[in-house]
């Protein structure tokens, strides 16, 4: 668990030192609250997550006396429930977690695992070439062992006040009475996603009179609510013991491309409770979760940033969107090629940080933008060139509760409706897709390919900012694929370098730059920024997948917390105690 060596107080406070320190007349991170932030006033606990009804089931927990570990087993069920097209429990999930009485950060990883029975060729057809896209995530061997109530279960036990039993109450009470269908989820079960003609998804969200459920229609779900009540009564175990365990596995050996699960392997799992990995932004400490997570590639890439002078810029600047794209595409050319499960290879977590690395990879970012920049190779590392494509289902909360402590998390099942097959009311994950489909290029061995019991790379990245003092600055992070990594740079590019507020963060636009491609929200950019950029050799498209979905919380010097939510989404930061 990891210590920064300076922490004095033991609140989540300041950022008045930090500041100081940057200097400058601009607007501190958090200091104007007119601009769409909705800042707490009587409590610092809150929460922020995709949907008002997981917001309210965490608060509810925190309402009892719960910690934010409590509050995240609420929130983490709620979302199962009314917005199952991104997370639930038949997922996998990251979170760090700040414990403010010993001002510890620890990093949960929920990761799902390959089943033993899992071989380096499962991605690949009979004529050994990738599967299609299509055919893999619909395929009953996509499906890993589910991580995510393990791996809430253990934060529970770490830090937990409420009985286990007690965190269902409002969750089960929604799936059994019912609730006003979201925009997003009836707009996803109505979709051409090839999950939403899937049998599971039809049977899920078909109504007595055989039409697909529209936004504000009720919603019920029994069979979600009986699972719940089972694993209040059982705890976090029973989701890997029978009879639920055997529904996943009997689900997932069905056609098209049975899997391999079996008991043995819902047995082996654990979840892994382990130091997160820190590195430096300006006078700032970011905290992210260790390899199978990306969070090592978000650090590389504030490294390559703080090498240039993207600080001295700012928003409408369009050398600082330039110099933003160019440190992503050579941050997902490494990560590509070295992050893993480190339990099976070596991940080059310092290496890839090292300053002379960094030198020589920031030392690649031009006047313009290039051909797309090839990986790099840190000292001692020879790897293939990776097959994997990230996909889009994912969703992200944070909590802080009363004491202090804050939980960070970002949960996914994969992509829209993991699978498209779902058992006992939930959907399950499709994340072994994360795997490279290819094992090896070239005869070298591809880093993350598939392996039994292995962890899929994971682009999940829950974020905790430390100032100069150690003290919390701030906790974040956002759905969206591959491109959550820059969805979280550019947040932290804007709070940290460029002393915007959060809120004002979050609604910047999003630029996603990887190998040749520049996606982006044209819309957003204004059209002399487009034109400025065109001219630097970016020339913005329209975004693929699910767009941001960013949560987070800020920490001022007089206790205030400051939440954000993205508006592009339907989720809200409400404070314990904040009426609606």
């Amino acid at each position: 668990m990891y210590q920064h060596p300076r922490v004095t107080v033991r609140h989540p406070l300041a950022l008045l030192a930090a500041l100081m320190l940057l200097g400058g007349c601009q607007t501190s991170p958090g200091d104007d609250d007119t601009l769409g932030s909705q800042v707490s006033t009587p409590s610092p606990a809150g929460v922020a997550a995709a949907h008002p009804l997981a917001v309210e089931a965490g608060l509810a927990v925190l309402g009892r006396g719960g910690s934010a570990a409590d509050a995240a087993v609420a929130v983490q069920s709620m979302l199962s429930l009314v917005e199952p097209q991104s997370s639930g429990i038949g997922g996998g999930a990251f979170m760090l977690y700040f414990d403010a009485a010993s001002e510890r950060i620890s990093a949960f990883d929920g990761r799902e695992t390959a089943p033993a029975g899992a071989t380096p060729d499962m991605l690949l057809d009979d004529t050994g070439q990738p599967l299609s896209f299509i055919d893999a995530i619909l395929g009953g061997r996509a499906t890993g062992v589910p991580g995510v109530m393990p791996m809430l279960g253990a934060a529970h036990a770490r830090h937990g006040k409420l009985p286990w039993s007690t965190l269902f109450d409002e969750v089960i009470e929604t799936a059994e009475h019912g609730f006003s269908v979201p925009e997003r989820l009836a707009r996803f079960a109505n979709s051409r996603w090839p999950q939403a003609g899937q049998r599971d998804v039809r049977e899920l969200f078909t109504k007595s009179d055989g039409a697909i459920i529209q936004a504000g229609d009720i919603l019920q779900n029994p069979a979600f609510a009986a699972t719940l009540r089972r694993l209040a009564s059982e705890g976090p175990a029973a989701l890997h013991t029978p009879p639920l365990s055997s529904a996943i596995i009997e689900r997932t050996r069905a056609e098209p491309l049975p899997g391999t699960l079996v008991q043995a392997d819902f047995d082996a799992y654990e979840p892994r409770v382990v130091e997160p990995i820190c590195g430096a932004y300006l006078v700032y400490t970011v905290c992210v979760p260790p390899p199978p997570s990306s969070g090592v590639s978000l650090l590389q890439m504030l490294a390559i940033l703080e090498r240039t002078d993207i600080a001295e810029r700012g928003p409408e600047d369009a050398q600082a969107w330039l110099l933003f794209a160019e440190a992503s595409r050579l941050m997902y050319a490494d990560r590509d090629q070295y992050v893993a499960d480190p339990a099976f290879v070596e991940v080059p977590v310092d290496a890839l940080r090292a300053p002379d690395y960094v030198a020589a990879r920031a030392a690649l970012i031009g006047d313009r933008a290039g051909a797309a920049p090839a990986a790099g190779t840190p000292p001692g590392f020879a790897r293939g060139a990776d097959a994997t494509v990230d996909l889009t289902g994912t969703s992200h909360y944070v909590i802080v509760d009363a004491e202090g402590n804050v939980a960070t998390s970002t949960t996914s099942v994969e992509s829209l409706f993991g699978s498209g097959r779902a058992v006992e009311g939930f959907f399950l994950n499709n994340q072994l897709t994360d795997f490279s489909f290819r094992p090896s290029q070239d005869g070298h061995a591809i880093a993350n390919a598939v392996a039994p019991g292995k962890r899929p790379r994971s682009s999940m990245t829950p974020v905790i900012v430390l100032d100069a003092d150690g003290q919390l600055v701030a906790a974040l992070g956002s759905p969206g694929g591959s491109a959550i990594l820059v969805y979280n740079a550019k947040v932290l590019v804007a709070m940290l370098a460029w002393h915007l507020t959060l809120q004002q963060a979050i609604d910047l636009p999003n630029l996603v730059a990887f190998g040749e491609n520049f996606y982006g929200e044209a819309t957003r950019f204004s059209p002399r920024l487009l034109e400025e950029l065109a001219a630097l050799g970016i020339e913005v498209t329209p975004g693929r997948g699910e767009e941001s979905g960013l949560h987070g919380v800020v920490f001022h010097a007089d206790g205030r917390v400051e939440g954000a939510a993205d508006p592009r989404r339907e989720g809200v930061w409400r404070a314990l105690g904040q009426t609606r």
